[in-house]
């Protein structure tokens, strides 16, 4: 795991963060799972990665999130870094849901710290998480099968999933769009929005925009190659852009926001109101196989 050494992170922060994880433990952990083999079980030779996600580092590892090293020390690093407290931050997204959903996508789901919180507060639900980086998904289904926690895990590719359209109730994006483009965070939404039934609600959880915007030298803890472009637009925008309604930006403890948005269960066609097509379509059999 290999990073810049100019950066705040690698200077100042690094060597903080350090006297609190116990790093022969994470050493042991690295060393216990044969990572490209149980890779390979989620690996999908038809997604491809996109170049603005292989040829970036992210958080300042060098090959961002395409190897194992990310998948072990994701989740030390980030209990320390979300502020105040990783579980309130979290917590943020779920206080925002009002639907009761009976299938949930969390596109980009990492290694599943939000996806784990959905299924539990959500247990009657099937919940499945997505991510590109197989690795990150190997370390998720390790936390679910520890909890007792039955989710499934795809290997995808979020601004184009090959799932059917209106296939779920619920997609969240937990600290994603701050490592994307803004052409591609657009194109996420509006796949999520595809994916939704009407009705059906998008919660997106990320930096705030306006913190970042003001406060530029937040952006520089982290080497994010994105994150000023995300702090200069406008998620209300994007999402109405790709066809939410309702959208609602909140503050979380101020360093981070929670935007909510709903998918009409109506839309204009010329003088009249009609459920659109799309919407009517409820499909059962969404999910790959075991296995795939």
């Amino acid at each position: 795991m290999a990073a810049r050494q100019d950066t705040i992170w690698e200077q100042f922060l690094a060597p903080v963060v350090r006297l609190f994880i116990d790093e022969e433990e994470l050493r042991r952990y690295a060393r216990s799972i044969d990572w490209e083999k149980e890779s390979d079980r989620f690996r999908r030779p038809e997604v491809k990665v996109p170049v603005y996600y292989s040829s970036q580092n992210f958080h300042g590892i060098k090959g961002g999130y395409l190897n194992s090293g990310a998948a072990v020390s994701y989740d030390p690093i980030t209990q320390y870094v979300l502020l105040p407290n990783e579980t309130l931050v979290r917590q943020g997204l779920l206080e925002r849901i009002r639907v009761k959903p009976s299938r949930i996508i969390d596109l980009g789901c990492g290694t599943g710290s939000t996806t784990l919180i959905l299924k539990q507060a959500f247990p009657q639900a099937e919940v499945i998480g997505l991510d590109l980086s197989p690795y990150m998904l190997v370390r998720a289904e390790d936390k679910a099968k520890t909890a007792g926690l039955a989710i499934k895990w795809l290997h995808g590719n979020a601004e184009e999933t090959k799932l059917p359209a209106a296939s779920f109730d619920l997609v969240t994006i937990s600290l994603l769009f701050h490592e994307t483009p803004a052409q591609v965070t657009q194109a996420i939404l509006q796949e999520s929005f595809r994916l939704l039934k009407a009705g059906g609600e998008a919660i997106v959880l990320d930096g705030n925009q306006q913190t970042l915007r003001h406060l530029d030298w937040l952006n520089n803890v982290f080497e994010e190659p994105y994150i000023r472009e995300f702090a200069q637009g406008n998620l209300d925008v994007w999402m109405g852009k790709a066809g939410f309604a309702a959208v609602q930006t909140d503050d979380v403890w101020l360093v981070n926001q929670v935007t909510r948005g709903i998918k009409p269960l109506m839309q204009e066609t010329g003088d009249r109101r009609q459920e659109t097509e799309e919407d009517m379509v409820i499909t059962e059999e969404w999910i790959p196989a075991p296995g795939y």
